[in-house]
């Protein structure tokens, strides 16, 4: 038989919320305790309530605090390798909003492309902002310099062509007298 689903929200009966409290700290302290012993680590509970003047620690005042000051001596790169919900949220934003600049900067860049290629095909530019033809200009400079490098490439592998073969076949000889 399953359990109905509990409705997770706050109780606002007082004396409901103390006995579910009671019990669900109950469970908690079971559950490190189980934790403990079956993986064989060290781990305490520091549980906070308005019900007790005093914070509950399990297992002990000395076992928790031996847990909270190993964890403080460990060395600054191992501590942040430990995240709360706040910095894993964070690094989660910081990671989708440099993909997004990511993007933006390539569809710029393939607008820049077509409207490059309507401009050739005779489309007035009359409709762009000074922004965009600011970065239609440097767009059109860049790909100018990337047609003559790779222009420069291909007349240099031309000129020395018998070059190159020579020195082919001299790496070949080389490699297979080794």
């Amino acid at each position: 038989m399953t359990r109905k689903k509990v409705n997770l929200g706050y109780i606002s009966n007082d004396a409901a919320r103390k006995i579910t409290y009671r019990k669900r700290k109950k469970g908690l302290s079971k559950k490190v305790s189980e934790l403990t012993t079956l993986c064989g680590i060290e781990a305490c509970t520091v549980v906070f309530s308005p019900y007790e003047s005093r914070p509950e620690v399990w297992p002990n005042q000395n076992g928790a605090h031996q847990v909270i000051t190993r964890y403080q001596n460990e060395p600054v790169i191992d501590q942040r390798k430990n995240l709360n919900q706040e910095s894993y949220v964070r690094q989660g934003i910081t990671k989708v909003s440099d993909q997004l600049q990511k993007q933006l900067k390539e569809n710029r860049e393939k607008d820049m492309t077509i409207a490059m290629f309507q401009c050739v095909e005779g489309k007035s530019l009359d409709d762009m902002t000074m922004a965009d033809l600011n970065d239609l200009d440097n767009h059109i400079e860049k790909s100018i310099n990337e047609v003559l490098m790779l222009f420069t490439i291909s007349q240099f592998a031309l000129s020395n062509t018998n070059v190159i073969l020579f020195l082919g076949i001299s790496y070949r000889t080389r490699t297979m007298r080794s």
